[in-house]
């Protein structure tokens, strides 16, 4: 175990993206500040508490007009305006929210603050960690005092925190990174595990998360692929729908331990241009509508989202922050989203700044604002210049309300003006507790997959006198990006050492180093010194030489593929391999005749064809969070059977890319000196058990095109073990009048099975899973005969036709 208060160089943080925003202006005359506290405490007054916006019992709309009607063009700004890298301005000599500064700041008050666990200071969480639970309450609750009691409106603050793949704050649980959640295929787990993220958050005081990632990724390069669910538009929206009703339920309003989520990014982010994040997405409306578009709109269309972020790159020559066909057209009128649209950090700016297509601020904020941007994160650079903008007649009033109505419905639907506070004693309660403990080494478990075994897993260790544990991941903590510093994790030669325990002895060696500076947080990267690696092989090798079995860890760190979120804070590649020397330890093991089990640990899916050639076993294991060595342990020793699945596919080279298993009939004709066939394809994942899944049956051999069908498949466990099976369901148009995929994913369902047992899964397909695009960009269903594929992977499938007329 490694306790969160000693080696914090090896943890990681989120962003600090684009410092050196312009800085709120601060009165520091104490007779000023005291003036301006008296005219906060004089105007809050004015407003009486039997108004009809602080009536429960009143509806939103009411209580949100009644609210807006008395609200003036300041304090409309103010909700619609964001404070982060200006928020140590707000506090005293000991790091205490001051309200005479908060009054002399921001005499409108203000209605976003975010992330309040960091310090916001120069240094990262690796080497001071941010507040923990009670040092967040007490910062959240006094702001919520102040706006509440001293502000003239008394309107609570919304909070916003990142849970990408947990509560990105001190102490709180780590699960797995968003691709090894997606590896589970799991949807129930899914909404149980992003639950815990919810209460978690929520019971230090904020309502609003910025997550799912529902980005449908599509380039390996880019360093934000591990943030994702994967290549796969239908299983990006199951499980980003699942992260959706984990985060906020159901129905609203919010329940005491949800929050908000916000769907990230729309869209187009997860192909950039050349793989480097931001850049452009030269996409067409067809492949928008068919690829990027569907998780968004699954998830806006099937649950209560109010938040949604704009991505950065631009699609057509258009970026996203200024895009209204995007954000108005089609989100909100086609799809019917009902909520607000915030900008991405430094978004709006980035119209002037990054794309050139407005010459000031200003304009760049009546821009994104005509554009469906209804909140200006983090720090509200550009929407504080709206009143100029209004006075010139640039924007109307009625705009800024709207954006202003949207803000002020998520706040009476989070519950925030009944309750704005939070209870430090039960947020370290339920914290990082014994259930979160246990889900989060439940999901890395289902999150790793097996993709290579002759025979040598699962390991006995009884059987090996001496386990070498060799690799510069073997005894490292990666988590992956949007991290903290958790309670505790436990690495995979942590696992092994528990799990062994004196049946075998266990020797280490790093192997090689991967980097000798540089984490996900630090801008500089420093790869490790070649000729001081091959010495380190040199001395893996004496060390592997005498052991019966060795375990090699290798792939990749936070470092080496990252959210490149600046010109200096780069985090791209131009390859998918092994980084360093990595490979050639992986030579010296296998040379040395020992058998060979290679585990993954990276955020990339890499290009690990000669590995894999020579291996025995290989497993991908992502970032598996805190508790992520005790599950690869489980693994490798056969107390748990693995059954992940690949939720990409993994290329075996760049000169392959993009390689995606729903490719058009025409794409990966062939090349003429190497093959298009995938190191490994979308879906696959092997067991310690064997599964037969019968072809499938229809319940109909023909529908009308609004007709539904019943697809219907028996899996059977025919080996000795029990385990998991993903049974997949694909179909394909096989004429039409426009280019159709080779297949496409329409269902799924995890199932566990014991030695023997059948269990018979069925899929309904109807209108939405047949329909399509024509070249009119019409939406529908033509006439003709499909294909309906199920299998254990996108490439082991068997098939039957269905008539639709």
């Amino acid at each position: 175990m490694r306790d969160s208060r000693s080696g914090t160089g090896q943890f990681k943080h989120s962003l600090l993206k684009r410092l050196g925003a312009a800085t709120a202006a601060v009165c520091l005359a104490v007779a000023c500040q005291n003036a301006a506290g008296l005219q906060a405490t004089s105007q809050a007054q004015q407003v009486s508490d039997d108004a009809p916006y602080r009536n429960a019992s009143l509806s939103v709309d009411a209580r949100v007009e009644d609210l807006l009607s008395r609200m003036t063009l300041e304090e409309k700004i103010a909700q619609i305006t964001t404070i982060w890298t200006t928020k140590t301005e707000l506090f005293d000599e000991d790091g205490k929210f001051d309200p005479a500064l908060a009054a002399a700041a921001y005499p409108s008050g203000f209605g976003h603050f975010a992330r309040p666990n960091d310090l916001q200071g120069p240094s990262s969480p690796l080497e001071q960690p941010f507040r923990d639970e009670a040092q967040t309450v007490e910062l959240v609750n006094a702001i919520q005092k102040y706006a509440v009691e001293e502000t003239r409106l008394g309107i609570p603050v919304l909070f916003h925190e990142e849970g990408l793949h947990g509560y990105a704050a001190r102490g709180a649980t780590s699960f797995p990174q968003a691709i090894g959640l997606a590896s589970t295929w799991d949807p129930e787990l899914i909404e149980d595990i992003y639950s815990v993220v919810a209460r978690e958050i929520r019971a230090r005081g904020p309502h609003m998360v910025l997550s799912p990632v529902v980005d449908v990724a599509r380039d390996p390069r880019w360093g934000r692929i591990e943030e994702t669910y994967g290549e796969d538009p239908y299983l990006a929206g199951e499980i980003g729908l699942a992260a959706v009703y984990g985060f906020q339920g159901r129905t609203l309003p919010l329940a005491d331990d949800k929050v908000f989520a916000t769907l990230k990014h729309m869209t187009g982010h997860g192909q950039p241009e050349s793989g480097t994040n931001v850049g452009p997405s030269n996409l067409s409306e067809r492949i928008l509508r068919e690829v990027f578009f569907p998780p968004f709109e699954h998830i806006v269309e099937n649950s209560e989202i109010r938040s949604l972020m704009a991505s950065y790159n631009e699609i057509d020559g258009v970026p996203s922050h200024a895009n209204g066909w995007l954000l108005n057209d089609v989100l909100r009128g086609e799809w019917g989203f009902k909520g607000g649209v915030v900008s991405d950090y430094w978004g709006i700016d980035d119209l002037v700044r990054l794309h050139g297509v407005e010459p000031d601020m200003e304009a760049a904020a009546v821009r994104a604002l005509k554009a469906g941007v209804d909140f200006d994160l983090p720090d509200g650079n550009a929407f504080k210049l709206l009143p100029d903008a209004l006075e010139k007649g640039l924007v109307t009033e009625e705009e800024i309300d709207t954006a202003v109505r949207r803000m002020l419905e998520i706040k009476f639907l989070s519950g925030m003006f009944e309750d704005p506070y939070a209870d430090a004693t039960y947020a370290e309660e339920i914290t990082d507790n014994a259930d979160a403990r246990a889900l989060a080494e439940e999901a890395a478990r289902k999150s790793i997959v097996l993709l290579k075994n002759d025979g040598v897993l699962p390991l006995d260790k009884g059987a090996f006198g001496k386990i070498a544990v060799i690799g510069p991941n073997a005894d490292a903590v990666r988590l992956g990006g949007y991290s903290d510093v958790p309670t505790r994790v436990l690495t995979v030669l942590d696992g092994i050492e528990a799990e062994v325990g004196d049946a075998a002895e266990i020797v280490h060696h790093p192997g090689v180093e991967i980097t000798s500076q540089g984490d996900w947080w630090e801008n500089e990267i420093i790869l490790a010194d070649r000729e001081a690696n091959l010495a380190m092989i040199e001395e893996a090798k004496s060390v592997a030489e005498s052991a019966d079995v060795i375990i090699l860890v290798i792939g990749g760190t936070e470092a080496t593929s990252r959210e490149g979120w600046d010109n200096q804070h780069l985090g791209d590649r131009t390859d998918i391999e092994l980084v360093g020397e990595q490979q050639e330890l992986a030579d010296a093991m296998f040379a040395l005749g020992k058998p060979v089990v290679t585990v993954l640990i990276n955020g990339k899916p890499l290009g690990v064809d000669e590995v894999a050639e020579k291996t025995n076993a290989l497993v991908e294991g992502w970032y598996l969070g805190q508790e992520g060595g005790t599950a690869m342990a489980d693994v490798l020793f056969g107390d748990y059977n693995p059954g992940g699945k690949l939720p990409v596919t993994i290329a075996r080279s760049v000169g392959q890319l993009p390689l995606v298993y729903n490719h058009k009939p025409s794409a990966l004709r062939g090349y003429l000196f190497d093959t298009t066939e995938p190191l490994y394809p979308f879906g696959y994942g092997l067991s310690y058990t064997t599964f037969d899944i019968s072809a499938p049956t229809l319940s109909s051999a023909t529908i009308g095109v609004d007709g539904e069908v019943t697809v219907t498949v028996d899996v059977t466990n025919t080996g000795d073990m029990a385990g998991d099976e993903v049974v997949q369901l694909y179909i394909r148009d096989l004429v039409a009048s426009v280019t159709r995929p080779v297949k496409e994913l329409r269902g799924f369902e995890r199932v566990t099975l014991q030695p023997g047992e059948t269990k018979t899964v069925s899929f309904t397909l109807g209108e939405k899973d047949f329909r399509f695009w024509n070249k009119d960009m019409e939406r529908i269903v033509e006439p003709g005969e499909f294909e309906i594929m199920t299998g254990s992977s996108s490439a082991d499938t068997q098939s039957v036709t269905l008539s639709v007329e």
